[in-house]
């Protein structure tokens, strides 16, 4: 095999795994700072991508879709966790059923309202064209997914490491109840990143809409390879899921293009690996 392949499919797999730091990221806060399971998240994943494709339709603006998908999922999820989470308390096993249960709802209503025809959410045409650099055709969409996920990462380390707020959500992240102690309203910051974790995946669900397809299914899919980035990165990191989501894009793609017949092995090894060696994960607190 030579250089040229090498190249592709890493480049391939770090676009793939900028998109699955959009799900992790949100998914691996929603745990840090909540302690909750939220087996729903996949699902907000897949409405992005509809709410976007119902936009499009509506509108023809792929740009307009991507603001109003994502607030609105936030919204929705804002209104799951203050309605039907908050008031299960910190028990897992009734998280778990009922945000389960809410993904089988929400595909329901995925089918009811759009069908189960798979659709591609189309960019503009100014990003489905391709570069060519060193004699190698670079997607420019692909380019895009990992400039989007470089630009919120950095947003989101610059508030949580620059700013009050970002202070008092470690705070709750590190011990709730001390948090309390101080006067921080820990209720009114995990409702925010559960609205955060809801945005982030709304998003990944426009973005990856046209390099994925928007189908029923697709939230189970994309769910437990998001848990596979936040066990790898360790919960409540967003250092953790950006690794956590690199090391699964690689190893997704490389395990496709190398052993398409044991893709799921070297897709979860990795984070049996890890777990054997670190159980909270690379960057979880011990």
């Amino acid at each position: 095999m030579n250089t040229q392949f090498w190249v592709i499919q890493t480049f391939n797999g770090i676009s793939y795994g900028a998109l699955l730091f959009l799900v992790g990221s949100g998914l691996s806060l929603i745990f840090g700072v909540m302690r909750i399971v939220n087996l729903a998240h996949g699902s907000y994943f897949l409405l992005g991508g509809y709410v976007a494709l119902s936009v499009i339709w509506a509108t023809g603006s792929w740009v307009l879709a991507i603001p109003v998908a994502a607030v609105s999922i936030a919204i929705l999820g804002l209104a799951m966790e203050r309605v039907f989470l908050r008031p299960l308390g910190f028990d897992p096993l009734r998280q778990v059923l009922l945000t389960v249960g809410f993904a089988y709802l929400f595909q329901q209503a995925a089918l009811d309202i759009w069908t189960g025809n798979p659709f591609d959410i189309d960019p503009p045409e100014q990003l489905t064209r391709s570069v060519v650099v060193d004699g190698l055709h670079l997607p420019v969409y692909r380019i895009f997914m990992i400039g989007v996920a470089l630009a919120i990462g950095l947003s989101l380390w610059l508030v949580m490491e620059k700013t009050r707020l970002g202070a008092t959500i470690r705070a709750t992240v590190d011990d709730a109840q001390m948090a309390r102690g101080v006067g921080i309203n820990t209720s009114l910051i995990s409702t925010l990143i559960f609205g955060l974790g809801a945005f982030l995946a709304a998003l990944g669900g426009v973005i990856g809409g046209a390099f994925l397809g928007v189908y029923p299914g697709l939230d189970f899919e994309m769910l437990p390879i998001a848990f596979a980035v936040v066990i790898i990165g360790g919960m409540g990191s967003l250092g953790g899921a950006a690794i956590g989501a690199l090391i699964v894009g690689l190893a997704d793609n490389f395990g496709k293009a190398l052993f398409p017949e044991v893709s799921y092995f070297t897709l979860y090894a990795p984070m049996a690996l890890i777990l054997a060696v670190r159980p909270t994960g690379l960057f979880g607190r011990e």
